[in-house]
């Protein structure tokens, strides 16, 4: 095969290989907004109670730590730029971010990355995802609940409206994308 030729290959391998990348990137970043719309308002908080966490640990776990954060960066600058990707209790754009959610949202590409990188290092089981999701979940409430406390002037207060009401769903979100991941990880494995 001549040289041009060759190069002409390998090019567009590189660009299908790209392509392949932005759409798993887009994908993810598109099920957590639809996750993200699965939305239960609390009226007690300003927090409602949603899938999108669910959807943050999920992709974070089975993307990895780099492509996990990507997908959580290109969500939130879906979301800031107007699109509505965010969940719909809320103002919507730029200004989710100021709201009583903006911590919990500014925090997803960590939390993604966090889980991708002690997934992926090591071996993939059950309790390894869990412990993954539970780590990440604590960077989120984290920034959560310091943002919530900046505009509450209380951490008590933030607390109230963004930790309590909601430690039960996160335990049944972890271990939900945990055995999600994991058995993905035993069917990829029985049927390759």
């Amino acid at each position: 095969m001549s040289k041009p030729a060759a190069q002409v290959l390998s090019n567009s391998g590189r660009a299908a290989q790209w392509a392949q990348e932005i759409a798993i990137l887009v994908g993810a970043s598109l099920f957590v907004a639809l996750c993200a719309h699965l939305t239960l308002p609390l009226p007690f908080t300003p927090v409602p109670l949603t899938m999108q966490n669910f959807a943050v640990l999920l992709v974070g776990l089975m993307l990895g730590s780099r492509r996990g954060f990507a997908a959580l960066a290109l969500y939130l600058a879906e979301g800031v730029a107007g699109l509505p990707v965010f969940s719909p209790i809320g103002p919507g754009g730029f200004a989710q971010l100021l709201g009583p959610t903006g911590g919990f949202l500014l925090a997803y590409p960590l939390v993604a990355g966090l889980a991708g990188l002690i997934f992926e290092r090591g071996k993939k089981t059950f309790v390894r995802a869990a412990a993954a999701g539970f780590v990440a979940e604590i960077l989120l409430f984290a920034g959560g609940l310091s943002w919530l406390a900046l505009l509450t002037h209380s951490f008590a207060q933030a607390m109230r409206l963004g930790l309590y009401w909601f430690v039960f769903a996160e335990v049944i979100k972890i271990m939900l994308a945990a055995a999600i991941v994991t058995g993905r990880q035993k069917l990829h494995g029985i049927f390759s």
